[in-house]
């Protein structure tokens, strides 16, 4: 390169520059050098035409590869003195961008390691201009996988890459988002945008990604070539996973059965597999060898990791050694884990089949998985616990919850339970399905229909949209069953709505002639609107606009929950409303063991 001293008006920032489109640079570090002594280290440029010559100058100008902060603290100096010193240049041969590209870089990371979005948008730039990631490599003393990942960050939306820039999300969400496909990086997004949800961070990216635990394809006993389904992999060429764990799991066990039958042949007599997911304790276990009856333990962790721990024996086992005794040598099985999972899954089609086929057992079944669950059902019982004590025994010494536990003790009486048992839903009483199974055969439908009843009820959704349909159509009266009382009462502090309410109750004169009274003052008088005391006309039957089915409110404020989720629902419903039976005109009908809900205006059809 030719080192010379060039004007400062001769200079401009090159577009090879990687900092070059970017804000102006932070100069407080190197501002007061220049102020004192000027620019000291060369600025690397590279000659361009000028289009209009300099006065008694070179008809040419020079644009800066690297040293942009030089020259705006440079620019900075000539504004405040009027005059600055022509700058030492390093002149490199014109036209080699990627060259040019490659000196701004070296030089940055020199001084200061650019964030990996200007890595990446620069290293992009070389590839344009012809540069492999192995020539990028070896430029710069990176790995080709260092440049690899960094060029990786060009398949995440350009948002992403920004929020990653910006350091609002970390290197590790980066990483796993690039396992995800723009439709999922743009869910990704849409979640990180919404007030109301906060977006998986982190290592729980890649758990959003694939559905829980993932597993890596390094875990495989068995070629992932010969893996059918889909294999995701981050793009910074890491890590790779299974999408479809039941394949991987169908696949790895089989892998797992040929090797404990070649352990066998090598002469372990006993080779035991552990259940997924069970740790193997070493401080439980003795070393033993293979000659003295030692054994192989195999552990499978739920992320696919197998392990073999060859040559232990259990305490007790290696005291019985001790005294001369022998290890009891293991029956093998007559199945072999393939065989066995061949077996169960033809046995388990030909009995879901008939199941399909037969209405009244699936139904009994139901039930009892949704009682007892199973390890495909969870079910859980909705909390009545507000949130303050007194709301919640409010609830639980109002008329519903006293009717709806009546019919709840009867159904454990059916079942056969401790009529004190707070719940007939859950894994409290430690049952199994199956003897709940059987004792919901030995009743008839009716019995079990009324069961059923009593668990949908424990576990329906508190503040769900589907009460305020359910309270709709089967017109529920909230006067019928509830009583305003001092709870509810206390918890009315809004002013505006206080007024409301105390028009709802003792009317709008009344309310008129206390508008200006404190809303301590306006609670009293609705309380002996409803209790009829200190001279005020009892109020019977009254229930507030948000209570009711269905609900509304007092101001056009909003946020009421229940007024909300109504208009969610009614915009479902509404068009529905002629064709829908009145709940009087409903009944339920036994027809060769099926449930079936008929009208009156409209007799079920007769099964045949």
């Amino acid at each position: 390169m030719e080192l010379k001293h060039i004007d400062i008006a001769c200079l401009s920032i090159s577009p090879a520059n990687m900092r070059g489109m970017r804000k102006a640079p932070d100069l407080t570090n190197i501002l007061p050098s220049v102020r004192a002594r000027g620019v000291l280290v060369p600025l690397i440029v590279r000659a361009k035409s000028c289009p209009e010559p300099v006065e008694g100058g070179s008809p040419t100008t020079y644009e800066i590869v690297a040293g942009k902060r030089r020259y705006h603290a440079a620019m900075i100096v000539a504004q405040e003195e009027g005059t600055v010193e022509p700058l030492p240049c390093a002149i490199m041969e014109a036209g080699d961008d990627a060259a040019a590209l490659e000196a701004s870089l070296i030089e940055n990371i020199a001084r200061l390691d650019p964030d990996e979005v200007t890595r990446w948008e620069t290293f992009t730039r070389l590839v344009k201009e012809g540069r492999s990631p192995e020539d990028i490599s070896l430029t710069f003393g990176l790995t080709a996988l260092q440049v690899k990942r960094t060029l990786a960050l060009g398949n995440l939306l350009p948002r992403i890459r920004n929020l990653y820039r910006s350091d609002t999300i970390d290197a590790v969400t980066v990483r796993h988002l690039t396992l995800a496909s723009k439709a999922r990086q743009r869910e990704w997004l849409a979640l990180l945008d919404d007030e109301d949800v906060r977006p998986p961070m982190g290592h729980h990216v890649k758990a959003w990604l694939l559905g829980g635990c993932a597993i890596a394809t390094d875990n495989a006993l068995f070629d992932p070539a010969d893996y059918n389904g889909r294999i995701v992999a981050d793009l910074f060429g890491d890590h790779s996973y299974f999408a479809d764990a039941d394949l991987f799991w169908q696949m790895q066990e089989a892998a797992i059965a040929e090797k404990v039958e070649a352990l066998r042949d090598a002469g372990w007599q006993d080779v035991a597999v552990m259940a997924r997911g069970e740790a193997f304790h070493s401080w439980e276990h003795e070393r033993c060898p293979k000659t003295k009856g030692g054994r192989v333990y195999v552990t499978m962790g739920h992320g696919g990791d197998i392990s073999f721990h060859e040559g232990y024996v259990t305490l007790k086992e290696a005291r019985k050694l001790e005294q001369g005794g022998s290890v009891e040598k293991a029956v093998r099985p007559e199945l072999s884990a393939p065989l066995a999972s061949y077996i169960d899954l033809h046995r388990h089609a030909a009995v879901r089949a008939k199941v399909a086929a037969a209405p009244s057992v699936a139904l009994r079944l139901m039930v009892a998985h949704a009682i007892a669950g199973s390890s495909l059902w969870r079910v859980d019982v909705a909390s009545q616990r507000g949130a303050t004590d007194p709301i919640t025994e409010s609830v639980e010494n109002c008329a519903s919850e006293a009717g709806f536990d009546k019919e709840r003790r009867i159904a454990l009486d059916l079942l056969g339970l401790d009529l004190d048992t707070p719940t007939v839903t859950g894994h409290a009483y430690d049952r199994e399905l199956i003897s709940l199974y059987l004792r919901l055969l030995d009743l008839d439908d009716a019995m079990v229909l009324g069961i059923l009843a009593i668990v949908m009820g424990e576990t329906l959704e508190v503040g769900s949209t589907l009460i305020e349909l359910l309270g709709v159509q089967l017109e529920v009266d909230m006067a019928s069953c509830w009583q305003a009382d001092d709870v509810l009462l206390d918890l009315v502090r809004d002013r505006e709505v206080m007024g409301h309410v105390l028009a709802d109750v003792a009317g709008e004169e009344t309310a008129f002639g206390n508008a200006g009274a404190t809303a301590k003052v306006q609670r009293q008088i609705v309380r002996d609107c409803l209790a009829g005391t200190k001279g005020r006309e009892k109020r019977n039957g009254w229930v507030p606009r948000w209570m009711a089915f269905p609900p509304s409110a007092y101001t056009e404020r909003g946020g009421v929950g229940s007024v909300e989720r109504w208009e969610a629902v009614a915009v479902l419903i509404e068009p529905q409303d002629e064709k829908q039976p009145k709940q009087g005109d409903l009944e339920t009908t036994d027809v060769n063991d099926e449930v079936v809900i008929a009208s009156e205006e409209e007799p079920a059809k007769q099964a045949a």
